[in-house]
C-alpha cells in the first residue's frame, strides 16, 4: 500500500545544481518504484520507508504556467511516470500548461511516457530519456523489483523515436559485472539519439544496499571500492564507447 500525501505548494520550478540544467520540476516527491539504490531517499527524508509514500503537488498544473528561462529537467527526486500517474495524470497536466518555449528534458523508467506523445510534440525542444541498466532476474529483484522491465523501456525509446521525439538512454546505475553497457548500446543505437552513463553512487545508495551488494555480488562490490580495479573497468567502458562510436554526453563516476 502506498501512502498518498496531497499538498499545495508555493512553487514548482526550483533552481538546479545539475550542469546545463537551470530548473527542475517535481510534481511528485517520492517514488513508487522504490529502487533500493536511489539517491533521492537520502535527499527527501520521511519517517516512512522509501517507496511507501508519494507526495502529490495538487496545484502543480497552475504553478506550471510560470514563465522561467532555461533548460528544465523533469524530474530530479522522483519519477514523473510512476504508477500513480496513470490515474492522476498530473504530469500530463503540468506538461499541458508549461511554457513551450523552454527546452525540456524528461527522465523516467516508465514506458507510460509514450502516452503523452501528443503533448510532447507541442514542445519544439524536448528530449525524453529512459533509464536502462540490464537488471533482470535476481538483480532486478534485489535492486528495483517494482520498476517496468527493461524490454518495455527499450520499446518506449523506439516508440518515441518513431514518433519523432528526440530521445536518450540513461545507462544507470552501472554496476560492474551486471550492467552490460555494450549490449545496451548495440540493442538501442539505431533509435537512440545519445547516451549518458552513470555509475552506482555507492555512498548515497545507503548502508543496507551496500551490504546487500557486497554479500550477493562481491566481485562487483570489489571493483566499485578498489581504485585500481575501478580505473581499469572505467577504461574498458571508454574503449567500448570509442569502438561503437556513439554520441555520449557524459560519464558520471561519483568518484
Amino acid at each position: 500500500m502506498i501512502k498518498i500525501i496531497r499538498k499545495k505548494v508555493k512553487t514548482l520550478y526550483t533552481r538546479s545544481k545539475i550542469p546545463g540544467i537551470e530548473w527542475s520540476v517535481n510534481q511528485y516527491v517520492g517514488c513508487q518504484f522504490a529502487c533500493k539504490y536511489c539517491y533521492a531517499k537520502e535527499i527527501v527524508r520521511r519517517e516512512e520507508s522509501w517507496g511507501t509514500w508519494v507526495e502529490v503537488k495538487v496545484n502543480a498544473p497552475d504553478l506550471a504556467r510560470r514563465r522561467v528561462k532555461g533548460t528544465i529537467l523533469m524530474s530530479s527526486v522522483s519519477d514523473p511516470y510512476q504508477p500513480i500517474e496513470a490515474k492522476l495524470k498530473l504530469t500530463r497536466s503540468v506538461l499541458r500548461f508549461m511554457d513551450k518555449r523552454n527546452e525540456l528534458m524528461i527522465l523516467t523508467k516508465s514506458p507510460l511516457v509514450v502516452r503523452d506523445v501528443d503533448v510532447l510534440k507541442l514542445f519544439p525542444r524536448v528530449e525524453v530519456g529512459l533509464t536502462v541498466n540490464s537488471f533482470e532476474g535476481k538483480e532486478k529483484k534485489l535492486f528495483e523489483p517494482l520498476t517496468p522491465i527493461q524490454r518495455a523501456r527499450i520499446n518506449a525509446l523506439k516508440a518515441l523515436y518513431e514518433e519523432g521525439i528526440k530521445n536518450y538512454a540513461f545507462i544507470s546505475p552501472i554496476i560492474p559485472g551486471i550492467t552490460d553497457v555494450e549490449e545496451i548500446i548495440r540493442e538501442t543505437r539505431d533509435f537512440v539519439g545519445w547516451y549518458f552513463l552513470e555509475f552506482l553512487n555507492l555512498r548515497k545508495a545507503g548502508e543496507e544496499f551496500r551490504k546487500n551488494l557486497e554479500e550477493e555480488f562481491p566481485e562487483s562490490y570489489a571493483v566499485l571500492t578498489d581504485y585500481d580495479k575501478f580505473t581499469s573497468y572505467l577504461r574498458s567502458i571508454k574503449d567500448v564507447l570509442k569502438r561503437l562510436n556513439v554520441r555520449v554526453e557524459g560519464i558520471e563516476t561519483h568518484k
